[in-house]
């Protein structure tokens, strides 16, 4: 089942939708930090990504301890801990090249959730550079998409994303994806994903594309 393939929570979540209906079934709103350590090379990621309000209100059910209707670091503690957990199978929907070459991430660090007063949550992590990450001032990016489409990722509108410590002259700039056209929307069913071969990395063509270059 491919909600299990992501979080826990997402099964409730899955549940209120038809066999029928399209993919994506989940929305995260992404703002992302690259920092750079004092070779002037990267050595992490930083994201915080904001789930939609269908999936914040599922995910929190059960998690008021106290019951005063208000939700801490350590009430939401056990499901960020679920998160980034389940998200090890998919890299963490992000995938960095350095020319043709991958960018390994070790396992992620300072995780956690927070609630908005409008009640979405928001998971922050950060993902260590484990291997392959560019030599100073050599471009690379950064790719966050999820290959099953599951879940649809969208940079926000103001400040997306931003270098940390970079040496001078380095920018960051995003390239958003492609909206899907309508011919492509109506045939994201349930079950035209299901007959995708293992492995198929459909999500790619929606990725959200950090480049990084330094003069």
């Amino acid at each position: 089942m491919i909600a299990k393939r992501l979080t826990a929570s997402l099964v409730a979540s899955l549940a209120l939708c038809s066999a029928a209906d399209a993919h994506p079934h989940v929305w995260v709103t992404a703002r992302s930090e690259l920092v750079y350590g004092p070779d002037g090379r990267m050595t992490a990621v930083r994201h915080a990504w904001t789930f939609d309000d269908m999936f914040s209100s599922m995910a929190v059910q059960g998690l008021d301890v106290n019951g005063d209707g208000k939700f801490t670091r350590e009430e939401l503690a056990p499901l960020a801990e679920v998160n980034v957990t389940s998200l090890d199978e998919f890299k963490f929907f992000t995938f960095g090249k350095v020319g043709d070459k991958r960018v390994s991430f070790d396992k992620p660090k300072d995780y956690w959730l927070d609630r908005l007063p409008d009640s979405r949550l928001v998971l922050h992590f950060t993902l260590p550079v484990k291997d392959g990450a560019a030599q100073t001032g050599e471009p690379f990016k950064v790719e966050v998409y999820d290959p099953t489409y599951f879940v649809a990722f969208e940079f926000a509108k103001e400040s997306p994303a931003k270098l940390v410590s970079a040496p001078n002259g380095c920018h960051v700039d995003l390239e958003r994806p492609p909206e899907p056209d309508a011919g492509q929307q109506k045939r994201l069913s349930e079950s035209f994903f299901t007959g995708l071969s293992p492995g198929a990395n459909f999500g790619e063509q929606f990725s959200n594309t950090l480049l990084v270059a330094c003069k």
